[in-house]
């Protein structure tokens, strides 16, 4: 029986990672649209050579590092603090900040960034004629949130909805029809 409550536990688990996969593959986690991308974005990955216009999806860090771990009678289905991305940055950060979106963030624009910048918009035809002016030396930037947990949970996680999946999957590892709809 409680091989039986395991699996079940587990298949709940791995039913909810799968819609958060897919919301951020579609760009609509539980039905709900990402804020697209800023043209200026969608320069800068350009001229990087990425040519993909999906948000979170650069390389797929942080989609791939949504996990699902079971604790006793729990399951934890998220990104682990401990993840990290290929360049050692931390996901669970990325994942705050991705689901959250951020205050305005000042940088410092040093004149080989300012040069690079000039070039990426340029190619995409987004570099405006200066006015003669020197520029301030900062930008500010500002991420929207684009949540890919919460709407999956909101749409896919209500008690109601996981007691009735969970005991579907359980009758059905107990090999009963008990249970079936």
């Amino acid at each position: 029986m409680q091989a039986a409550f395991d699996k079940a536990l587990l298949q709940e688990g791995h039913f909810l990672r799968t819609k958060i996969v897919e919301g951020i593959r579609e760009q609509a986690p539980g039905g709900r649209a990402f804020v697209p991308l800023a043209p200026t974005t969608l320069a800068i990955r350009q001229f990087r050579g990425f040519r993909g216009t999906k948000a979170l999806l650069v390389q797929g860090d942080l989609r791939n590092s949504i996990t699902v771990v079971k604790d006793g009678d729990r399951i934890l289905v998220g990104v682990l603090r401990t993840a990290r991305s290929r360049s050692g940055k931390s996901l669970v950060d990325i994942a705050a900040l991705q689901e959250h979106g951020s205050q305005p963030i000042v940088v410092r624009i040093t004149p080989r960034a300012r040069a690079f910048l000039h070039a990426a918009f340029r190619r995409a035809g987004l570099d405006e004629p200066s006015s003669g002016q020197p520029g301030i030396g900062i930008a500010i930037i500002q991420i929207p949130a684009r949540p890919f947990l919460a709407p999956v949970f909101e749409a896919y996680a209500q008690p109601e909805q996981i007691s009735r999946r969970f005991l579907e999957r359980v009758a059905s590892q107990l090999s009963g029809d008990f249970g079936r709809v």
